[in-house]
């Protein structure tokens, strides 16, 4: 039997450009997403967040849960994190893992060392499920799950409406 208080253990630093983030990452941060954002459908956001905004939401996620940021170049490339799947306690063990990288930075494989240390870092805290929530279509983020070693786990159909057209979303989980 696992216990509880596992999941709340401060994992060791990660190396090679991969670091806990920060609330001062914010900044950096909201400007991957924003991209994201008003650009595309991988995510259902709507309207761009302000810094103030993204430092809340990492400070919510810190210290029971990684937040992570890979940096390239001198500055943060991209980012990675898990937050609780459901709010009932018998989900406790079970996690859904976001990343979103910086365009610029695409097919440098930076995403997948991201990735897998965000997963690395889960496997540490004795988690036992974590489940990635893809809006498709959205070819990258599936073979970056499936490289990971996650397995399509379901889909539904038109869930969501983004960019004046519906959109669909893939599930997708891992054992950790």
């Amino acid at each position: 039997m696992r216990k509880t208080s596992a999941r709340f253990r401060q994992p060791a630093a990660v190396r090679g450009g991969i670091r806990p983030a920060m609330p001062d990452d914010a900044r950096a941060i909201v400007a991957i997403y924003n991209h994201y954002i008003v650009d595309s459908i991988v995510t259902f956001e709507e309207q761009p967040l302000k810094p103030a905004e993204m430092a809340r939401r990492i400070r919510s996620v810190l210290p029971s849960l990684p937040w992570l940021v890979i940096e390239h170049e001198g500055g943060v490339a991209g980012y990675a994190y898990a937050s609780p799947w459901r709010a009932r306690s018998a989900y406790r063990y079970t996690v859904e893992t976001t990343i979103y990288l910086d365009s610029r930075f695409a097919g440098m494989a930076l995403g997948e060392k991201l990735y897998r240390a965000l997963l690395d870092d889960l496997r540490r805290r004795n988690l036992h499920r974590a489940y990635g929530v893809i809006s498709l279509p959205n070819p990258a983020s599936v073979a970056l799950h499936e490289k990971c070693g996650f397995t399509k786990a379901g889909h539904l159909s038109e869930i969501g409406w983004k960019l004046k057209r519906w959109v669909d979303v893939g599930y997708w989980e891992l054992k950790l």
